[in-house]
């Protein structure tokens, strides 16, 4: 008996609770629910952040912060705005403690991108370029102050993936659950 149930608990597996995969972040997944959010986490604060109200269609987003530091951790937008059984549609990560499986955070860059992921496509906008990585149903923004500057100002060219420099840091990191 005593043995059976040493078996059991060696068996199970903890989350790491700051571990990125394409369908989950810790124990937060994408099948989680918003009103599941203070059970997921419990040991951090949950900020409700209500933009406006259900008709003029602005978000509500749920922020999640570190209690004993009160660092923010995490952003996250529901699938449907003022429903507390929707799912989670995107979350931004503030953390640089949260990481993918093969070491991307916030704190990376460019480099560390494309030497562990395939990259889906970039997109070229005012500020910035965005790097879609499918495999980790992620998004990650470089500010076009880290390129070189005959594109800082371009917003109709392609840019390419050679054209972004190893060194160039993540300015911000999503996952899209949507």
């Amino acid at each position: 008996m005593l043995a059976s149930a040493f078996l059991i608990l060696s068996c199970t597996k903890k989350t790491n609770p700051f571990l990125i995969t394409p369908n989950s972040i810790g124990s937060l997944t994408k099948e989680s629910k918003v009103q599941e959010l203070e059970t997921i986490f419990a040991n951090d604060s949950i900020v409700k952040r209500v933009a406006g109200d259900e008709f003029t269609g602005n978000t509500n987003d749920v922020e999640v912060f570190e209690t004993t530091t009160g660092k923010a951790l995490l952003s996250l937008e529901p699938t449907e705005q003022f429903d507390s059984i929707a799912t989670i549609k995107s979350i931004r990560i503030l953390d640089n403690r949260f990481t993918s499986e093969k070491g991307l955070n916030i704190a990376s860059t460019f480099k560390d991108i494309k030497e562990n992921y395939k990259i889906s496509k970039i997109s070229n906008t005012l500020g910035s370029v965005i790097v879609t990585i499918n495999e980790l149903n992620a998004f990650v923004v470089i500010s076009k102050t880290e390129l070189p500057s005959d594109l800082r100002f371009d917003t109709t060219s392609t840019v390419e993936e050679a054209q972004i420099p190893d060194t160039a840091k993540i300015k911000y990191f999503w996952l899209d659950w949507d």
